[in-house]
């Protein structure tokens, strides 16, 4: 396979099937096609995988693995949406290839967004991140949409570094937007004090960022914030939506490269996603850091895809695609 190759994927999508058979006994495994039709939009699965970022940001390795692990925890899920589903296949980062890699990724996710489908990557690293923003500028073309990055992460990923990487991916996107007069908001939700350097703080007061820590989204203080979120996604056009599974506590998502000894509850991290979901305006979706060889009995992986799960199903009752319109 050549370097940051494109790769039909292997893998058999299968699980229970419910009788009667009918549309409300299906499961994601039995409506999963590949090949996505250009002229059927709908929701594209694409895989990124790749942890040189992360081995580049000296985390654990592992995240190559995540796509595959990400679709057998989907497989079984319930659909709860009339949209067609497909898998595009992954891109892989090959020879530690990494920005070859992102360019790879970040040319199919525009072709999927192109040709209307609401996309969702399939990480491993977090240096998926910049290749997501890529696609959906390159998507919007000469439009002044104003793009919102709205990253439920417990670290900026804004790093000063030679190379990209896992730790990168919004400084380059911030950079990127500056350099080609392209409006971009920044925020991350669900900061760790103790995971970020007064540096990295400091960087994300420089480049305009807004940000809500931890410690301030706990369970009987987390709707004060709601206010807040809600006024930047109005402020928006369109939205970019990642998700960095280190945000959650360790103990619900172990199988990460950087286990959060506290972290933003799964309760209070769905409710974050249903507001900013129910928007309207997102777009594109990733989901980041995936370490499965880390992750015992596959739990990571599994609170993932209920995520993934619910937010599929937040669009189809929220979004604004060109598979709603076809259904509709």
């Amino acid at each position: 396979m050549a370097a940051a190759g494109s790769a039909r994927v292997n893998l058999a999508w299968h699980g229970r099937v419910d009788l009667p058979a009918s549309a409300d006994t299906r499961r994601w495994h039995q409506g999963v096609a590949l090949d996505p039709r250009p002229g059927v939009p709908g929701i594209a699965l694409l895989g990124f995988a790749s942890d040189e970022g992360v081995r580049r940001n000296a985390g654990r390795p592992g995240a190559a693995q995540g796509p595959g692990a990400l679709r057998k925890a989907l497989a079984n899920l319930p659909v709860l949406h009339c949209a067609p589903l497909y898998d595009a296949g992954d891109i892989t980062c090959m020879d530690q290839a990494l920005e070859l890699a992102q360019a790879r990724y970040s040319h199919r996710a525009q072709q999927l967004l192109d040709q209307g489908h609401w996309v969702i990557g399939l990480g491993g690293g977090h240096e998926i991140g910049y290749a997501s923003y890529a696609a959906l500028r390159g998507h919007l073309g000469a439009s002044k949409a104003r793009i919102g990055i709205f990253n439920f992460d417990a670290h900026f990923d804004l790093r000063e570094q030679g190379s990209a990487s896992s730790g990168t991916p919004f400084l380059q996107a911030l950079e990127h937007a500056r350099s080609s007069g392209s409006p971009l908001q920044y925020h991350c939700i669900g900061v760790s004090r103790s995971g970020n350097t007064p540096r990295l703080f400091a960087t994300a007061e420089r480049e305009g960022a807004h940000y809500l820590t931890d410690d301030v989204l706990c369970t009987w203080n987390w709707q004060a914030q709601a206010e807040v979120l809600r006024a930047w996604c109005e402020a928006v056009d369109v939205i970019y939506l990642t998700l960095c599974l280190d945000v959650l506590p360790q103990a619900v998502a172990p199988g990460v490269s950087a286990p959060n000894p506290r972290g933003v509850s799964l309760e209070v991290l769905e409710a974050l996603l249903d507001l900013v979901m129910a928007s309207g305006k997102v777009r594109v979706v990733d989901v980041a850091e995936l370490c499965p060889p880390l992750d015992p009995d596959q739990a990571t992986a599994r609170v993932a895809a209920r995520l993934i799960h619910r937010m599929v199903s937040a669009q189809a009752q929220w979004g604004d695609t060109g598979w709603q319109k076809a259904v509709s």
